[in-house]
């Protein structure tokens, strides 16, 4: 949605004739582990309801381990955001872990707000139980085995946060058998504990499942309140 700042700006241009005024801000989608940018459709489709500038990244997030995909990633977000002032960022699941390792190894310094849907930010029981069978490396790939909960993990490593996060995350499930690997409440991917990380500025738990907050009417709400005030209206 627009501030009265840029309702501002937008009256100017039309009267001046000139487009230099604009500010452009961006809003980058990243889609989860095994997932596609359509599965971000529904908040692509609100956010430019709200007049938003979106690119909704697709990224093969099955083929490599993740500063491979954060390289890809980053480079995609450079070459869709030339004229942004600034740039903020929502994702889903391994999309967050994405955009700490961008921040961590090539940041991104016109970032503004970034809200991450169900990330495993402290990773999940269900890699550290399952990522050994075959199965589940052909489903996941090489990334999905780097999201577990052990201290030496891939996520465990990559610190605390140094950016405006807010964290949404689910407490329902689709599968209640790989819920009852998780301890505590959970999405049926990841525990409600796991998904926050150190330095976030707002968190909220939705009733909706790791697979379906994207589609969560409630939540896509939340993250546009976000973008807005940096916190969430709940």
């Amino acid at each position: 949605m627009f501030t009265k700042i840029n309702r501002l700006v937008v009256l100017l241009v039309i009267l001046t004739g000139s487009t230099s005024m604009l500010i452009a801000e961006h809003v980058i989608l990243i889609h989860g582990l095994a997932r596609t940018a359509s599965s971000m459709g529904r908040i692509e489709s609100r956010l430019l309801e709200e007049s938003y500038n979106v690119v909704n990244i697709d990224y093969p997030s099955r083929e490599f381990e993740i500063p491979q995909l954060a390289r890809y990633v980053r480079q995609k977000i450079e070459e869709n955001t030339q004229d942004s002032k600034r740039i903020h960022i929502v994702t889903h699941s391994m999309g967050g872990i994405i955009v700490r390792q961008i921040q961590n190894t090539e940041p991104i310094h016109n970032l503004g707000r970034v809200v991450m849907l169900s990330p495993p930010n402290q990773g999940s029981e269900i890699v550290d139980k399952l990522s050994h069978l075959s199965l589940f490396k052909k489903i996941n790939g090489p990334a999905g085995t780097q999201l577990g909960t052990n201290k030496n993990s891939f996520v465990r490593g990559l610190g605390p946060v140094n950016f405006d996060l807010g964290i949404i995350t689910g407490c329902r499930t689709v599968n209640p058998i790989l819920s009852l690997m998780i301890p505590g409440k959970d999405d049926g991917k990841v525990s409600t504990n796991s998904a926050q990380v150190a330095g976030m500025r707002d968190y909220l738990v939705v009733p909706s499942s790791h697979t379906f907050i994207m589609q969560n009417s409630h939540a896509i709400e939340e993250v546009i309140y976000f973008l807005e005030h940096s916190r969430f209206r709940k």
